[in-house]
């Protein structure tokens, strides 16, 4: 419950810097910053050089922003990182559905420890479907409503309905899948998180 509030209480704190102060320079510091921080010290975990050259490179643009000046065009940055980010996770979770592969939820759902059976996997195959359509209609809602709506609609997207939709699927997902198959062994978003960490780099690169 103090995640979540927690959490919500960043939300709002960051829809509303975007509103009044986005083209601050401490502002886009306070609001990109930490996640390229993050994702650099994962990439550093996973010895993943081409996310790390990315994430430093992100941190540089946005030292220079904040030293020349150019910070009145950095509403285009929040929407790289945005729409960005849900592509590149689209593209990420589509590889694992070619041919020869294994789709990203199977191997979560194999790693959790639970038996692989072909329903299972047939299942977890059109989630990972359905996570893959879900962040490129994501991305393109991003890319319209900042096209076509004003910049307060499309801060409200990406701060709040974001993370809200993401947990909407998450928990939809969940339910949905125990009343059409309550064969299936339980696993909780918890579960999956620690599965996902329990892959190795080589492992989580080959699926």
């Amino acid at each position: 419950m103090t995640a979540a509030a927690a959490l919500t209480a960043y939300a709002l704190l960051s829809h509303a810097l975007m509103v009044w102060a986005g083209d601050q320079p401490w502002a886009v510091a306070a609001l990109l910053a930490p996640l390229l921080l993050a994702l650099g010290a994962l990439a550093l975990q996973q010895r993943h050089l081409p996310a790390l050259l990315a994430c430093l490179a992100a941190l540089a643009l946005l030292a220079w922003i904040g030293t020349s000046g150019q910070a009145h065009s950095i509403h285009r940055l929040y929407l790289l990182q945005h729409a960005g980010i849900h592509c590149a996770l689209g593209c990420a979770f589509a590889l694992t559905l070619r041919r020869g592969a294994t789709p990203l939820i199977t191997v979560l759902a194999a790693a959790a420890g639970g038996t692989m059976t072909p329903e299972l996997a047939r299942y977890t195959r059109r989630v990972t479907v359905l996570w893959v359509g879900y962040f490129f209609a994501m991305a393109a809602l991003s890319l319209a409503l900042y096209a076509w709506a004003p910049w307060w609609v499309w801060s409200l997207l990406a701060n709040l309905v974001t993370p809200l939709a993401v947990v909407g699927l998450f928990v939809g997902e969940y339910a949905l899948r125990y009343r059409l198959h309550p064969e299936f062994e339980r696993m909780t978003m918890l579960q999956a998180l620690r599965a996902y960490r329990r892959l190795s780099p080589s492992g989580a690169r080959r699926s």
